[in-house]
């Protein structure tokens, strides 16, 4: 009976081994995806360029390139402890700061804001595990990323996680250069800590408000990658 119970376990383990996989990699093409007209244009004018330099060519050989590489998804491994928050974004931690949450939780949070260069992965991973209780899309300039006020007046997309220890809120914010926004969760969802949910283009800031309470494990200049870095801890 104990080996007949332990075959079902074993089966059961290898079944969701395999879903996960497939989840991953279906993850990972969708991340590719948002790149697929920029890499027909790209390969369209590398096509021509060969009839008029071979510089040129080079040149958009290598955007194509970089443009992979922008485009780039590793897995990550998030911390089992359930009171570790992780690090939504990569980047580079430029502001920890009290702040009024007035769109969805209308109360002074602990906000960390990351910026992503466009060298970064631009991917964006749940901080915690829980569900997607909010997800607004707000329009609004593109000023730099690293500019405080970006938070307030850039284009956006706010969303919400919430689990039994925590409601969460990330915002996606635009930069100078990034113009789009990608979300792939939906309301009601449950995400896995580090699960992907969306992804920013071309230079970003992705911003974390946590609850006073929560303590922060990361310090202004720290780089953190997405998914898999500590950067507070529940109460």
């Amino acid at each position: 009976m104990l080996g007949h119970r332990s075959e079902q376990e074993e089966e059961a383990a290898l079944t969701r081994l395999e879903r996960n996989r497939t989840l991953t990699l279906l993850m990972r093409l969708q991340t590719l995806y948002e790149a697929r007209w920029i890499l027909v244009v790209l390969l369209v004018l590398g096509t021509l360029s060969l009839l008029i330099s071979s510089w040129l060519t080079l040149i958009f050989v290598l955007l194509i390139f970089y443009v992979f590489v922008f485009f780039r998804d590793p897995e990550r491994v998030a911390p089992v402890d359930p009171e570790i928050v992780v690090a939504a974004a990569d980047g580079v931690v430029v502001e920890i700061a009290e702040s009024e949450e007035s769109e969805v939780v209308r109360q002074t949070m602990r906000r960390v804001a990351i910026f992503l260069s466009v060298f970064d992965v631009h991917t964006n991973r749940a901080p915690i595990d829980g569900r997607v209780v909010y997800r607004e899309h707000r329009a609004g300039l593109c000023l730099d990323a690293r500019n405080p006020e970006c938070s307030l007046k850039n284009e956006s997309m706010t969303w919400v996680f919430e689990n039994p220890r925590a409601t969460l809120v990330v915002r996606q914010i635009t930069g100078a250069i990034a113009r789009r926004i990608v979300g792939w969760a939906r309301v009601g969802d449950s995400l896995h800590k580090g699960e992907r949910f969306g992804m920013i283009r071309f230079g970003s800031r992705t911003e974390i408000y946590l609850p006073l309470s929560a303590t922060v494990l990361v310090k202004l200049g720290d780089r953190v990658a997405g998914g898999s870095s500590p950067i507070a801890r529940l109460s």
